[in-house]
């Protein structure tokens, strides 16, 4: 029997529940029939401009229906849907473009929009006059290619390994424990991997997506109830801002509909996870640890978790073992670098553009992260890449702000390290080498030409000394515990321009 593509599957949906809702964002709605028609013609007008079978195109959209129209319009020409912030910089995009080169851009280069770069071609978002009819079969080669900035401050995109074929996916959702039918809510930003993939995948299982322009916690409770929403996917600081609410506001939230909450893309706070798991039960609250390449990924309940408090569960997908510094197996309890793939021979899972990936003979990967195992397998995360900071779920690589910082007037070096907040869970704080004092105000305005918001400093301090050591080093974990000690403060180790 042959795959069923993207489109089919949306086509079949919308024949049978063509009134139904299939995407809501903040009280606006499409139904199945609507999904499918628009993207028919959507499909159209991007064929209209040179989109064909294997092409890239980049999404540049705000959450809304209009989003996940564009991405069918996509596979249904056998497309790659590339998905992009819409506060994304100029410089950012320009840099992204230039690695992909999509043959077109959804949501930028019109007027009173993000400007494109020369020789872009800008897509629409509509396409009224166009036909709706149903197009010829056409399979996109990978059915996403998401971005992340890279470890040398170059962003890197990540294209799926899987066609748009939804037999080759469809697998992941039920490993996400996701429902065939009902409402499911993603509130994070459809640019970032996660929210793109389960919106997709939800839709892909008949299911209602419900979507959040920008995150809000009290909606977000009151959306569970409206819809009835069965499958939500939240990282911990959602999680966080949920609990923050009056407590009468989340215990008055009518949650009985929800069957279970996804996590994934931060460590959660054993604290946090503990009352969630107190206020849902251990069967609701579910973590899954996989990185965008998805080469391994494991998963772990509330119940386990309170059996195993820390771990982030065994491999539900892929294999993974932890080696040491000479690259050799270590015994359960004992930490090292994780390494990840899906099978001796199974196939690649991605393709970098921009990047290279950290390999070892017979198809293992590390994302850079350390950990250990225990004797059943169960994986305990002890730290993070060093370098990334994980602010609210989104990854802000240092080495990119640091080259920013370098091109302002007067800095001569500059060290980015994650520092705590209640909120976020870390932020950015700049270290900076420079002879005289500088206008934190005027930094700030610079930067933001140059970087997207959430990766932008919360902090400054100055210093008068080098950064790097003689090989061109810089130690940043040893100058983050340094400002996480009191003593060090005292010390004058620098000041606050901000």
């Amino acid at each position: 029997m042959t795959d069923t593509t993207f489109g089919e599957t949306l086509a079949a949906l919308a024949e049978a529940q063509p009134d139904s809702p299939a995407v809501t964002c903040a009280g606006d709605t499409i139904t199945w029939a609507e999904l499918d028609r628009d993207s028919n013609r959507l499909a159209r007008a991007y064929a209209a401009h040179g989109v064909h079978q294997g092409s890239y195109v980049s999404i540049v959209l705000e959450n809304s229906p209009a989003f996940l129209v564009a991405a069918f319009a996509c596979w249904k020409l056998g497309a790659v849907p590339q998905p992009l912030s819409s506060r994304i910089t100029p410089g950012e995009l320009r840099a992204i473009l230039q690695l992909v080169r999509p043959a077109g851009v959804v949501g930028a280069g019109t007027a009173g929009s993000l400007p494109l770069p020369p020789g872009a071609v800008p897509l629409p978002a509509t396409a009224e006059e166009y036909d709706c009819a149903p197009l010829p079969r056409a399979v996109s080669p990978s059915w996403k290619a998401p971005t992340s900035g890279g470890s040398t401050g170059q962003p890197k995109v990540i294209v799926a390994g899987s066609p748009a074929l939804t037999e080759q996916v469809i697998g992941l959702a039920r490993l996400l424990r996701m429902p065939q039918g009902g409402a499911v809510s993603v509130p994070g930003p459809l640019h970032h991997n996660a929210p793109f993939m389960f919106a997709t995948l939800a839709l892909l299982s008949g299911s209602h997506v419900v979507l959040q322009p920008r995150f809000d916690a009290k909606t977000l409770l009151d959306e569970i109830e409206a819809h009835r929403v069965r499958w939500l996917y939240a990282v911990p600081t959602m999680m966080q801002r949920i609990w923050n609410l009056d407590p009468a506001v989340r215990d008055g939230a009518d949650l009985s509909s929800l069957d279970l909450v996804v996590h994934m893309a931060a460590p959660c706070p054993p604290w946090l996870k503990q009352v969630w798991i107190d206020w849902l039960g251990g069967a609701r609250v579910f973590e899954i640890y996989a990185g965008t390449e998805a080469q391994a990924a494991t998963a772990i309940d509330g119940t386990d978790w309170l059996a195993r408090p820390g771990s982030v569960g065994r491999a539900v997908l892929g294999e993974i073992q932890v080696l040491g510094p000479d690259g050799k197996q270590l015994p359960a309890g004992e930490v090292g670098e994780v390494w990840m793939r899906r099978g001796p021979d199974a196939p690649a899972a991605y393709a970098y553009i921009g990047a290279t990936a950290q390999t070892r003979s017979g198809g293992w990967e590390c994302l850079g992260d350390l950990g250990r195992l225990d004797e059943d397998g169960f994986l305990y995360l002890t730290d993070r890449n060093s370098d990334v900071i994980l602010v609210g779920g989104s990854n802000v690589y240092p080495a990119e702000v640091e080259a920013a910082l370098a091109e302002y007037p007067g800095i001569d070096d500059a060290c980015v390290i994650g520092l705590p907040h209640h909120d976020l869970g870390a932020v950015p704080h700049a270290i900076v080498q420079c002879a005289h004092p500088l206008d934190a105000a005027a930094v700030l305005a610079f930067l933001r030409e140059r970087l997207s918001p959430y990766k932008l400093p919360r902090s400054f301090e100055t210093v008068g000394h080098p950064l790097r050591d003689e090989a061109g080093k810089v130690r940043r974990s040893a100058l983050r515990t340094e400002r996480l000690t009191p003593a060090a403060h005292d010390n004058g180790a620098g000041h606050a321009l901000r």
